[in-house]
C-alpha cells in the first residue's frame, strides 16, 4: 500500500510495522488488541506525522488522554514517525438480546439494573451508573421501572418535574445532570401510592418506555423493581433489553436472592453483564482499617459461580446515601472521589461487556490520497 502524493506516503514496510504494534496494544476492557477489536478506522501519514483514527464500541472518554499517550509511546519506536495525531470516537451498535422485539426508536442499548431483594442499593447503583456512562461520553437516559416505590425523581433532584404531552400521545422527559429521566413518580402527587396489580404495573412500564419522547440515546438504564415478578417478565418479553446488571451486598440472604435474579435473566436469554457489590467494606475514617460488616467476597464468589464479571465493589460510605438524598449522586457531586471513580470503572466495564455480546463491526483502514 503506497501513495505517490507528495504529502502522503506509507509503504508496505511501514504499514506492516504500524499494524504489528497496534495488534499488540491490548484494550484493558475488551481483552483484545486495537486491531483485532476492529477499533482502527484510519491510518494515514503526512511527512513523519502518523494520523490514527480509533473508534471505541464502549464509552471511555476519561481514558482518552492515557490511551493516546500509551499508543504514541508504542509507535514512537519507528524511525519513520516523529508524531502521532490520534482521533478517538465512540459509536455503539444497536443491540437487543430479544430478537422478537423491535429496537426502540432513538435508543441503541437498554441496560436493566436488577436485584433479588430490596435494600441493597440498586437504585443508587442505577442512577450513578447512568451518570457514569454519561461522564464517559455516552448519551444516556434512565427509566424508573420501580412502579411501587419510584425513587429516581428524588435521587436526581427533579421531584417537581411534571411531564407534558404536546400531541396527547408522547410525553416529555426530565433533564437531570445531563441525562434524560422518566418515572411514574412524576405522575403521582406527593406520597400517593401506585396501588396496581402486577399486569397493570407491567403495562405502565411499557407505556413509560414507549410513550416518552426520548432523545437519541446510546444507553437507556432501567431501574427495575426488586424481585422476579410480572414487571421483570414483561421486560424480558416486550422490551429489547441488551443486558442486565445484578446488584447485591455480601450478605448471604442478599446473595441468595440475587442468584434468583441471575437465573431469571439467563432463562430468558438476557446476558448478565456482571455483578455490583454494594456495602462491600467499611474503611475507618480514623485509622483506615477495613471491616466487612456484611461478609466478604460474596459478590466475587457469585460472579465466579455464574461465570460473569464482578463489575465493582462499593464501600459502605455515608456520603453515597447523602448524595442521592440531596439529588446530586456521587458521580456528579464529587467527580474526583474514589467512589465516583469506581462507578466510572463499572460503566466502562458494562459498556465493554455489551460490546462483547455483539459481533464486532468490520472496519476498513483508509490509506487513500484523499486522507
Amino acid at each position: 500500500m503506497s501513495s505517490t502524493h507528495p504529502n502522503y506516503h506509507l509503504d508496505d514496510d511501514l504499514l506492516s510495522s504500524v499494524l504489528a504494534i497496534l495488534d499488540t496494544f491490548q484494550d484493558t476492557y475488551l481483552n483484545k488488541s486495537l486491531l483485532s477489536a476492529g477499533m482502527v478506522t484510519k491510518l494515514a501519514i503526512e511527512g513523519k506525522r502518523l494520523q490514527l483514527g480509533l473508534c471505541y464500541s464502549y464509552p471511555c472518554q476519561t481514558q482518552y488522554r492515557d490511551i493516546v499517550m500509551a499508543v504514541t509511546k508504542e509507535l514512537a519506536v519507528l524511525d519513520a514517525i516523529d508524531e502521532v495525531e490520534c482521533e478517538i470516537d465512540f459509536q455503539p451498535d444497536t443491540v437487543s438480546a430479544i430478537s422478537a422485539v423491535e429496537p426502540l426508536p432513538n435508543i441503541k442499548q437498554v441496560i436493566a439494573v436488577a436485584s433479588g431483594k430490596g435494600g441493597v442499593g440498586k437504585s443508587t447503583t442505577a442512577v450513578n451508573l447512568a451518570l457514569a456512562l454519561a461522564a464517559e461520553g455516552a448519551s444516556v437516559g434512565i427509566l424508573d421501572a420501580d412502579i411501587y416505590g419510584p425513587s429516581i425523581p428524588m435521587m436526581l433532584g427533579v421531584e417537581d418535574f411534571k411531564p407534558v404531552s404536546p400531541d396527547g400521545k408522547i410525553m416529555t422527559f426530565a433533564p437531570a445532570h445531563g441525562i434524560a429521566a422518566q418515572s411514574i413518580g412524576f405522575m403521582l402527587d406527593g406520597d400517593q401510592a401506585a396501588v396496581w396489580r402486577g399486569p397493570m404495573a407491567a403495562g405502565a412500564l411499557v407505556q413509560l418506555l414507549t410513550e416518552t419522547e426520548w432523545p437519541e440515546l446510546d444507553y437507556l438504564v432501567i431501574d427495575m423493581p426488586p424481585g422476579t415478578g410480572d414487571i421483570q417478565l414483561t421486560l424480558s418479553q416486550k422490551v429489547p433489553v441488551s443486558g442486565a446488571v445484578i446488584v447485591t451486598t455480601p450478605q448471604d440472604i442478599a446473595l441468595a436472592d440475587a442468584k434468583k435474579g441471575v437465573s431469571m435473566f439467563q432463562k430468558v436469554n438476557i446476558p448478565v453483564l456482571g455483578i455490583v457489590e454494594n456495602m462491600s467494606f467499611h474503611l475507618c475514617p480514623e485509622c483506615g482499617h477495613k471491616d466487612h460488616p456484611f461478609g466478604a467476597e460474596g459478590g466475587q464468589k457469585m460472579a465466579t459461580r455464574y461465570n460473569v464479571p464482578l463489575l465493582g465493589q462499593l464501600p459502605l460510605q455515608l456520603n453515597i446515601r447523602e448524595d442521592v438524598d440531596k439529588g446530586t449522586p456521587t458521580v456528579v457531586a464529587d467527580e474526583s472521589s474514589q467512589v465516583a471513580g469506581i462507578y466510572r470503572e463499572i460503566a466502562r466495564k458494562v459498556g465493554a461487556q455489551l460490546a462483547l455480546c455483539q459481533a464486532q463491526p468490520k472496519v476498513s483502514i483508509s490509506m487513500s490520497d484523499d486522507e
